[in-house]
């Protein structure tokens, strides 16, 4: 007997489909893990909308791995430690670094386009790293042309049975082992039970949550609130990375990037009276770290009054500019701007979650049958702080290792779940029925506010309260892809409050107003969030010190 959290039904047919393996999400993570599975099982991957509408797919930044000459595993090591702010998972990161290399080099041998001179791989720096170590696919379009090489892979090479626009609405458990997912097609409105061995969730992140984010609209946060109901372990919630350079214009339904890489070629960012500032901040400038970027674009911007700060490209080669960076000169176009002749306004935007459902470096959640990869996992490898374009070789590296336990974990399991029966509850109408889209808007509007950039006690109060009374008043007659989501949303924008609230100190990503300083004697630790049995609990693990 399954427990679905969320879900009802209204009589219609259930439909019902068998995996060995059911994968959830269609970004690198996602492709990733159902390509290598499908070597030897029967592979599902299901995904929200099409394989263009992911936070892969929009990708502008690369994939960092130590191959040039005079880098090293041990260098990226040091750069990924001392960004993520005393939080990371050395053994982790040790996983990363030295996988890394391997799994970029395969990956070039799916997507033929990352960019080369002479025959030689290019490689770009940005924030935080000790040497140049990016690799790029297309300029900036990294994201789109991996995905676009991925995508193409499953479909034609690859055992893989593929399925767009199917929402995933929980997490189906017996006796507290995950055994598939339920899921809305938002084509015909069916249910499918989707049986599966071994679930792999690779949903990606939940920039929607905030009002100004880079992600695309499907990044509603579903896969950390499904793990949630379902019993998985959620942790470091309040670090919630805001990239420093995003436009900063009126009209944007998705808030355009304006890539790292352009400041690792040597733009500027400058304040409203035309000055270079971060040298002020830190002795790297612009390349320091993203929490150190936003503190100094934050502290600017408070200063003089202003919503946004200048990003200043226009000393750089104008024809080079537009030949390396593609996607956003195209992008700012639309908007009346030139990369190589005017000053771009920009300022901090919602950008990446790094916490996530708790896993080990062999992507294992705390539920068994259940691995999680890519954002929306916590393996401990951003801490509180992720280092610029480690995150897609996050979802290449864990995807791989995944498919490696795999074999272990099926081959000990001893009943088949496609004999299981299941029972989804009859949902009772509610006789009137919220305002999703306004519900959507109270919600990322409390969030943009009160649990943004910069952080302080009364309005995180404030937060919490506010979506506990919207939460109360949501009431809804039919269930579909909206409703589904607000509920993801704000069981996620809640936590995120409630363990940015807890944590006492600026760390990273997260920046207290009223906390300025790191803490290290009291909150050198992790938030974990877990709902077993139906009440939450929450606790305070330590990190292990580095040696």
């Amino acid at each position: 007997m399954t427990r679905p959290y969320v879900a009802t039904r209204s009589g219609e047919m259930l439909h019902r489909r068998s995996f060995d393996v059911l994968v959830l999400g269609g970004g690198i993570a996602g492709l990733t893990a159902a390509i290598g599975a499908a070597r030897r099982w029967r592979v599902g991957l299901l995904t929200k909308s099409t394989f263009e509408e992911t936070t892969t797919f929009l990708a502008q930044g690369g994939i960092a791995a130590a191959i040039g000459e005079g880098d090293s595993p041990e260098l990226h090591l040091q750069d990924t430690l001392q960004a993520g702010a005393g939080l990371c998972d050395e053994e982790a990161v040790r996983v990363l670094v030295s996988e890394g290399p391997d799994r970029v080099r395969e990956l070039m041998d799916i997507c033929p386009r990352f960019d080369k001179v002479d025959g030689q791989i290019v490689l770009g720096r940005e924030g935080a790293h000790s040497l140049p170590r990016i690799v790029h696919a297309g300029g900036d379009a990294t994201g789109s042309e991996v995905s676009s090489a991925l995508a193409e892979a499953a479909r034609l090479g690859s055992r893989v049975q593929l399925y767009e626009d199917e929402f995933v609405i929980d997490l189906l458990t017996v006796d507290g082992r995950c055994v598939g997912a339920l899921t809305l097609n938002l084509a015909d409105g069916g249910l499918t039970l989707n049986v599966a061995m071994v679930t792999v969730l690779a949903t990606g992140g939940a920039g929607q949550v905030y009002g100004r984010t880079t992600n695309p609209l499907v990044a509603t946060g579903d896969g950390v609130a499904m793990a949630y109901r379902a019993g998985a372990a959620i942790r470091d919630l309040e670090f919630v990375q805001f990239h420093p350079t995003g436009l900063a214009v009126p009209g944007q339904q998705t808030v355009q990037l304006v890539t790292e890489a352009l400041r690792g070629e040597g733009a500027y960012l400058r304040n409203a009276a035309g000055e270079r500032f971060m040298t002020e901040y830190d002795s790297r400038g612009e390349l320091a770290s993203r929490d150190i970027v936003v503190r100094g674009m934050v502290a600017e911007m408070r200063r003089d009054g202003v919503e946004h700060v200048h990003l200043d490209a226009t000393h750089l080669e104008a024809g080079w500019l537009y030949e390396r960076f593609p996607r956003v000169t195209a992008g700012l176009r639309e908007h009346g701007l030139d990369l190589a002749k005017d000053l771009i306004p920009v300022a901090p935007v919602c950008h990446y979650f790094i916490g996530g459902v708790v896993t080990d470096v062999w992507g294992r959640t705390t539920v068994p049958g259940l691995y999680a990869s890519g954002e929306v996992a916590s393996t401990g490898v951003h801490g509180a702080n992720r280092l610029a374009s480690n995150s897609l070789l996050e979802g290449l590296v864990f995807s791989d290792r995944v498919v490696r336990d795999l074999d272990r974990y099926i081959g000990r399991l001893g009943e088949d779940v496609r004999r299981l029966s299941f029972d989804i509850p009859e949902g009772a109408p509610a006789g009137t029925s919220s305002d999703t889209a306004a519900a959507r808007g109270r919600l990322t509007d409390v969030m943009q506010h009160k649990v943004g950039v910069l952080r302080r006690a009364p309005e995180l109060q404030e937060a919490l309260d506010e979506l506990g009374a919207l939460t109360s008043e949501l009431r809804f007659d039919l269930m579909g892809e909206a409703e589904y989501e607000i509920l993801n949303m704000l069981t996620l924008g809640t936590q995120i409050a409630k363990c940015a609230l807890l944590r006492g100190e600026s760390r990273g990503a997260h920046l207290r107003d009223d906390f300025p300083e790191l803490d290290d004697e009291r909150w050198r630790k992790h938030i974990t969030l877990r709902l077993p049995e139906h009440e939450r609990s929450e606790g305070v693990g330590k990190v292990t010190p580095r040696e």
